[in-house]
């Protein structure tokens, strides 16, 4: 049991790590995209991907999920059920993409691309593609190959930021210098085009790269098997939708928001870019997350867990408010992430993170319905988040603009969280540290307002006085909750004194 534990908390780092870490290395590319594009284009840019985004949710629709529990049932022949999940996927997304290239001109027309329809049909083959690869990927993580499954993931972002990077940066360059020489390939009015040219080249390679989990077995679709799959995960496509809605509705229904298309994607990109300043939050959500769920479902069967989980959301509140207040005291030296057109955006970096980090309580507060197996609990909150995001934007972006969008997703978020706690009550009630958890908070939020209402000459002077402040938020910390003597390295040093 130890080595199997072992195992899995190993292979659980690994594909956690490559997430992360992709998504951070994907981050990394907005100060690119921030100054190569202007503001409208990285709007443009940021809702033809909100749009692949909820696609690929839809073309999966569960069948990842369902793949691992036919793989494991035992019922059926496991490459049955690989071939069979594999096929129907391949052959809605293949679908999907003749349907996109059948119907190209209305699509575009209706989504506002009739100027560049090339845009959709570039995404719509990406999706295919990327859809179909998550069979195979996922076929990875079953035969317990977390080593080459990283290194698939993590070559194709790296082949599309290769690629995005020659696109957008040198090619200019060269243009720049002999235009002759890149002519037949590049037009510099393309922009952000190149962004999903670039993608899709590193989608491309990247199947090619998967050839070997395609091959030595034979093509069946068994019927019967993929009518109990598809009755399985149609519960899961509802709820993945309704998450994934809940993520990127804000940035898709936009150009339907505004009769000005041009300040529409403007005022997109401005948010998006800005949204993208925050996502760190987001980033340690997930982190702990892929840490965080192991450890619950190991303690769910200890008789003292319930301090286990009580603990573990004080601690992810408290180095939430820490990664916040690091941000937001530090947002003279960060802003220069982004390019200088989108600084008039940053006043919703607070509001956002301040959504992430209630999002990630409501996370935490769903172990609650998954130990009681009541898990329709979890569709029935992210439907309610859903529907209260799209009339919160649908009402006050056209009046508020991008600041709306933010604050109805931590509106949304703070529902569902609510929500979330007060079946927890009823259900299964866990005694929270409300007493620490509410001081830290209240703290965080005093000193971050002390931090807006302080006028300074300089900037030096203005991050040195934030620096106090974050000093006082760990003084507390390491007087109530984080003794010196507990902390890894300086625990050794406190002792030897």
């Amino acid at each position: 049991m130890a080595g199997g534990m072992k195992s899995l908390a190993k292979d659980t780092a690994i594909y956690g790590l490559s997430s992360i870490l992709g998504k951070f290395i994907g981050w990394c590319l907005v100060p690119i995209y921030t100054r190569v594009l202007t503001t409208g284009e990285f709007g443009v840019m940021t809702n033809v991907y909100a749009y692949t985004a909820l696609l690929a949710v839809i073309l999966t629709y569960g069948m990842e999920t369902g793949f691992f529990r036919f793989m494991n049932k035992g019922d059926d022949e496991p490459m049955k059920v690989y071939s069979t999940t594999l096929l129907s996927i391949a052959l809605t997304s293949i679908l999907f993409v003749v349907f996109c290239f059948t119907f190209l001109n209305p699509i575009a027309d209706f989504l506002d691309y009739a100027h560049h329809p090339d845009y959709i049909a570039i995404m719509a083959v990406v999706v295919g593609i990327d859809t179909i690869m998550t069979i195979p990927f996922a076929y990875l993580r079953y035969k317990k190959r977390p080593i080459r499954f990283a290194t698939l993931r993590l070559s194709s972002i790296f082949i599309t930021i290769v690629f995005t990077i020659f696109f957008l940066i040198i090619c200019p360059k060269i243009h720049a210098v002999n235009p002759s020489l890149i002519a037949w390939f590049y037009s510099p009015s393309y922009k952000e085009g190149y962004v999903f040219v670039a993608n899709l080249i590193g989608s491309a390679i990247t199947f090619i790269f998967l050839i070997p989990e395609l091959r030595g077995f034979k093509y069946v679709i068994d019927t019967d098997l993929l009518k109990r799959m598809l009755k399985y995960c149609f519960p899961l496509l509802i709820l993945g939708i309704a998450g994934m809605l809940n993520q990127t509705v804000d940035k898709i229904i936009y150009p339907f928001l505004f009769d000005d298309k041009v300040e529409a994607f403007r005022q997109l990109g401005i948010y998006s870019a800005c949204s993208r300043v925050a996502i760190i939050m987001m980033m340690f959500t997930q982190a702990f997350r892929f840490a965080y769920e192991p450890f619950i479902f190991a303690k769910n069967k200890d008789a003292n867990n319930d301090k286990a989980y009580t603990e573990a959301m004080k601690y992810f509140i408290i180095f939430s408010l820490i990664i916040f207040l690091g941000v937001m005291f530090y947002m003279d030296i960060i802003k220069h992430f982004i390019g200088k057109d989108f600084y008039e955006g940053l006043n919703v970096v607070s509001i956002v993170m301040m959504g992430y980090i209630l999002f990630g309580i409501y996370f935490n507060l769903s172990f609650w319905y998954k130990m009681v197996d009541k898990t329709y609990f979890g569709a029935v909150f992210s439907i309610a988040g859903c529907v209260i995001t799209i009339v919160l934007n649908i009402i006050f972006v056209p009046i508020y603009g991008y600041i709306a969008s933010a604050w109805a997703t931590l509106i949304c978020n703070l529902i569902m969280m609510l929500l979330s706690y007060y079946f927890e009550r009823k259900y299964r009630p866990l005694p929270y540290d409300f007493k620490s958890i509410g001081l830290y908070f209240g703290l965080a939020i005093v000193l971050y307002g002390v931090s807006c209402y302080a006028r300074f000459d300089t900037e030096a002077l203005r991050l040195i006085f934030n620096t106090v402040l974050f000093a006082i938020f760990f003084f507390v910390l390491i007087k109530r909750d984080l003794p010196l003597s507990e902390i890894p390295v300086i625990g050794k040093i406190v002792k030897r004194k």
